[in-house]
């Protein structure tokens, strides 16, 4: 069974960081790409990160230099670490996995940056 556990966020005041983490299970990230996804109150999921097979990662241009994907394929796990955060970056956070058989999530986890 394909799971993902999204954990690490929280509440930071403007200019902080968080690092969240995703543990995958039920497959090896090590054998595909995987991607963050957020979304906003009000407003639909918006694609945020991505990193590849070979670790090729790619960002949304909001957060690109402020945000920094990676995976451990040891701990089966991927990590967004999130520096110089905005209340624009309010959301929750979740964590894809792209299948044949379609899209998996996890449940997210909430980001809230305020003064």
């Amino acid at each position: 069974e394909v799971r993902l556990v999204e954990s690490g966020g929280g509440l930071v005041q403007p200019g902080g960081s968080l690092r969240l983490s995703c543990v995958a299970s039920g497959f090896l990230i090590s054998s595909t790409a995987m991607n963050w996804v957020r979304q906003a109150p009000g407003k639909g999921p918006e694609w945020v990160s991505g990193i590849s097979v070979d670790g090729f990662t790619t960002y949304t241009s909001s957060v690109k230099g402020r945000f920094t994907i990676s995976r451990d394929n040891a701990k089966n796990t991927i990590a967004l670490q999130m520096n110089n955060l905005t209340p624009e970056d309010t959301a929750v956070y979740y964590c894809k996995y792209t299948h044949w058989t379609g899209d998996y999530w996890g449940q997210g986890t909430q980001v809230t940056v305020s003064s």
